[in-house]
């Protein structure tokens, strides 16, 4: 049996509970993994300053040999801060997009390094949801005062309902797939990035940066962004609460997040 040498683990439904906290039992197992030279990185649809107060609690903050995968692929560094690559939706992507969310009547953000951008007066509550979660906070600017500002990513954002609603007709989404990718990372957000940007890409530039292998790598996570990386991985860990296609996937199913799947994982699989 091959060893892991490197797990990926997708932070929302995952690697922290409901509550978006870490339990001692996954914090615990995951530095204990650390400490036998295995690399953990964290692949998330967040910004990194979404991430860091996870790094540190996981001791895994500001390191050169440390290596983070952020805006779901668009994004990969180490946790002090090289980048390793960087994939960003162009300009003309922006306006594409916030043109067909006027037209659909969807709230819409993009995103920076360091920062949310919107459109919409009446600015959406996943937005400040958002902002919120990873720590960025909010301007208000108009599509053509956007064309100076380097954008790592789009997400249309609205209750489950409307959204889904929204993308049943994917033909205007469609249009736009021969330079973005479009993946639904919570039920009330579908991401666009830059063609090509998944976390399964993502792990194998690091994998060829780092001399790993696929099948030296575990991967485990619960949403439609984490199926790239699930499918890449040697072994694929779905969480028993992650959505159906992602369970298919997976070459195992653990425990869910509130019951210290991740921590199930790394201990049957890799110590």
């Amino acid at each position: 049996m091959i060893s892991i040498k490197l797990v990926a683990i997708d932070i929302d439904g995952t690697l922290v509970n409901s509550q978006k906290e870490l339990t001692k039992k996954v914090k615990e197992t995951i530095i204990q993994a650390k400490e036998r030279n295995i690399k953990v990185v964290i692949c998330t649809g967040r910004p990194i300053s979404g991430v860091k107060e996870l790094l540190k609690e996981l001791e895994l903050d500001n390191q050169d040999g440390q290596y983070v995968v952020c805006f779901g692929g668009a994004v990969v560094q180490t946790t002090a801060g090289k980048i390793i690559s960087s994939q960003p939706i162009t300009y003309q992507n922006y306006l594409d997009l916030e043109k067909l969310a006027r037209k659909l009547n969807l709230h819409f953000h993009a995103i920076s390094e360091d920062r949310i951008y919107t459109a919409n007066k009446d600015i959406g509550y996943y937005t400040v949801y958002e902002s919120n979660l990873v720590s960025l906070g909010i301007s208000y600017r108009a599509p053509d005062e956007m064309s100076h500002i380097s954008l790592i990513k789009a997400m249309f954002i609205d209750d489950q309902a409307i959204l889904d609603k929204a993308i049943s007709n994917w033909e205007p989404f469609s249009k736009m797939e021969n330079d973005l990718v479009f993946t639904k990372s919570a039920p009330f957000y579908l991401e666009a990035n830059a063609k090509g940007v998944n976390k399964g890409n993502a792990l194998s530039k690091l994998g060829t940066v780092l001399g790993i292998t696929p099948d030296e790598i575990m991967a485990i996570g619960d949403e439609q962004n984490d199926l790239s990386m699930i499918e890449f991985a040697g072994l694929g860990v779905a969480m028993k609460n992650a959505i159906p296609q992602v369970k298919e996937a997976a070459s195992v199913i653990t425990d869910d997040n509130n019951h210290d799947g991740v921590a199930k994982a790394i201990q049957k699989y890799v110590l």
